[in-house]
Order: C-alpha cells, then structure tokens, then sequence
C-alpha cells in the first residue's frame, strides 16, 4: 500500500509540477488559470461533494478529485504550449526525464 501511495505522490508531484509551469508560459491559455483557481477554490472551501466530517470518505473525494482535474487540464493544453512545458520541465510524455535532458553520465542537466 506504501508503495502505491508513494507512486501516486510522484505522479501527482510531476503534474502539479507541469501545471506550475504551464500556468507561468507566456501562451498560456486564460481557461488553464481560472481552472487552476477553481482547483485552489475547491481545497479551501467548506463546501464538498461528501463532508470532511465523513470518516475517510471526506478526505478521500478531495485526494481523488484533485489529481483528475489537474490530469485533465494537462491534457487539453495545446500542443505546442504542452511541449514547451514538458521539454522545460525535463519530462517527455511518459514523465520520465527525456534523454536530450541528461548528461553523458546519465543525470539530468540542471538538478542538482
């Protein structure tokens, strides 16, 4: 289970990573911020789908939610503003680190 959920925090870590980035391109579309702004609304707000007071079924909608919508806005950026991102980012479709972006030894250029 510890597995899993580690995996899940790298993924949604890359996509809010992506979506940070694409949010600060300079053709980025006005949509992608007001969703991003609904996203952020979302967290704060008292109002859910299921209350937080409901015993783990009140966090859970919030830690399901929030990864889809942030999934779904990435896949209706434009291509090309998507590929900036990605190629900024160090990331390729699969969300690995492209090989253009390592060094002849294997690491990624500009992490350290």
């Amino acid at each position: 289970m510890w597995k899993r959920l580690a995996v899940l925090w790298t993924v949604v870590r890359g996509d809010a990573r992506l979506l940070w980035m694409a949010l600060r391109h300079p053709r980025a579309p006005g949509w992608l911020k007001l969703g991003t702004l609904g996203i952020v609304v979302y967290l704060f707000s008292p109002i859910d789908l299921i209350p937080d007071f409901v015993p783990l079924f009140g966090v859970m909608d919030d830690i399901v939610i929030v990864p889809l919508v942030i999934r779904w806005l990435l896949n209706r950026l434009p291509p090309d503003v998507r590929a900036d991102v990605e190629r900024q980012a160090g990331f390729w479709a699969g969300g690995k680190p492209a090989a253009s972006a390592r060094d002849s030894r294997g690491f990624v250029r500009g992490s350290r």
